[in-house]
């Protein structure tokens, strides 16, 4: 390849390059790198990489290591850095770099190249998801639920197909309306079909709609809900459920982008974003032959995954309160509370059935308290049975002691098992409160109480 065809391919990059010798200086630079740094125009050749990234911890690095900090051998992996670039005119960048090794040459004096990549766009949506507590109706701050909140934002703006996987009851609907929220297509039409809920019969008229005559009782013509969604987003909830022939008349659709009403001939065009939502694996029904590998691959364009209650354990206070005020505004009893018993027992049940399991073990509890104040007792058996025993009542183990702890611990007293697995996290309070099986709240109350 030639110099002027080499160089017009680096233009072409996303990426910025910077080609370096082994004292670090800039041999050259793609198009894309002079723009990143905001040097647009002018020539970094001969220029020192450190200079270039002054300021940033990749640079102070290179300069105490006395070669490039981002280089290792060939056989190890990727050095990656994120740093954030102050430009010559005032403005920062966020970039991903990383570093090349090139094989040795006697013409030209390479030692690596050293590969940029604009992420500011993600720094953005990793901003306006830090510390968010609530997108759309789901509600939650911990771990799990912020790595959503990020690939929720990430995913709306797209037009591709979205497949939700998660266990029933984990919220599949609620993540679909902030897909659809958080798009451009918010000002649309938002159409959920529980595809489990009807037969195939039924299922394909109200998929593609049907001409008036085309079966016994089609007095007139309906339209569907692909056609009913028109500039707005549907879902296919329980996507697994749907038959194979039906199967293959979906798949058309999604390939057309056009729809064929039943009992007539000729299609008409549609513009849909599809998410679909299942509790299956559609991978192995692919394998046994029950779930169709075209489709299945046609609508996991982007795959999200909602995790179950049980992995996020952190949200169960919020979520519980939340929840509550909306049950307390339903039976026009706002002033229902949570003792720290009752979130203890919410918080050490595991929740099969996942929010909404949640959401009717609150209801039940309402119901049987007499009071404003909801107790371990108000709650059904299965999560009354995992609450600590109540103040005076002989245990034969601490209350916080749970299957973290092996039995020749069981004796221990309460202050010492906090005080250990404090030590053990290093002085982190919310690790410390997962650990107990107990909420931050509850501990925050040991620890002002001065209980070691």
């Amino acid at each position: 390849m030639t110099i002027p065809m080499l160089n017009l391919f680096l233009d072409s990059l996303e990426e910025g390059v910077l080609f370096l010798d082994k004292n670090r200086k800039v041999l050259a630079a793609n198009r894309a790198a002079t723009q990143m740094v905001g040097r647009e125009g002018e020539n970094l050749v001969n220029l020192l990489c450190p200079s270039i990234f002054k300021g940033t911890g990749c640079a102070e690095a290179c300069e105490n290591r006395g070669r490039c900090a981002l280089t290792q051998d060939w056989k190890a992996g990727d050095v990656i850095q994120d740093i954030v670039l102050q430009r010559p005119d005032s403005t920062s960048v966020f970039l991903r770099m990383w570093a090349r090794l090139l094989p040795p040459s006697e013409n030209l004096p390479l030692s690596c190249a050293i590969i940029l990549r604009d992420r500011s766009h993600e720094a953005e949506l990793e901003q306006k998801v830090t510390e968010r507590l609530q997108l759309g109706s789901m509600v939650g701050h911990g771990p799990a639920m912020q790595k959503l909140y990020s690939q929720i934002l990430r995913a709306a703006p797209s037009k591709a197909s979205v497949l939700l996987t998660g266990e029933s009851g984990s919220g599949k609907e609620l993540v679909a309306k902030a897909l659809h929220d958080n798009s451009d297509r918010c000002k649309g039409p938002y159409i959920p079909v529980h595809c489990a809920s009807l037969p195939e019969n039924l299922l394909e008229s109200e998929l593609f709609g049907y001409a008036k005559g085309a079966f016994t009782g089609a007095t007139v013509a309906k339209i569907g809900r692909f056609e009913a969604a028109e500039g707005g987003t549907l879902l296919l909830d329980e996507i697994g459920e749907i038959p194979l022939g039906t199967q293959v008349k979906l798949l058309r659709v999604l390939q057309e982008k056009e729809v064929v009403r039943l009992g007539e001939n000729h299609a008409r065009p549609v513009n849909v974003r599809v998410i679909a939502a299942t509790h299956r694996n559609l991978a192995s029904m692919v394998e046994r032959g029950g779930f169709r590998e075209d489709l299945y691959y046609r609508l996991r364009v982007l795959p999200l995954h909602v995790p179950p209650l049980r992995e996020r354990k952190e949200d169960i206070s919020m979520l519980a309160n939340k929840l509550l005020g909306d049950l307390g505004k339903r039976y026009k009893r706002d002033n229902m509370r949570l003792t720290h018993e009752a979130l203890f027992a919410l918080e050490a049940y595991d929740w099969p059935g996942n929010i909404r399991q949640l959401f009717n073990a609150l209801e039940y509890a309402l119901v049987h308290a007499d009071g404003p104040i909801i107790q371990p007792q108000h709650f059904p058996p299965e999560i009354e049975y995992v609450a600590p025993p109540a103040p005076g009542v002989a245990a034969p183990e601490p209350s916080l002691v749970r299957p973290y702890y092996r039995p020749q611990q069981q004796r221990v007293n309460e202050a010492e098992i906090i005080a250990r697995v404090l030590a053990e996290t290093g002085g982190n309070k919310a690790e410390t409160a997962r650990r107990l099986g107990m909420s931050r709240t509850t501990l925050w109350k040991r620890l002002k109480q001065n209980i070691y």
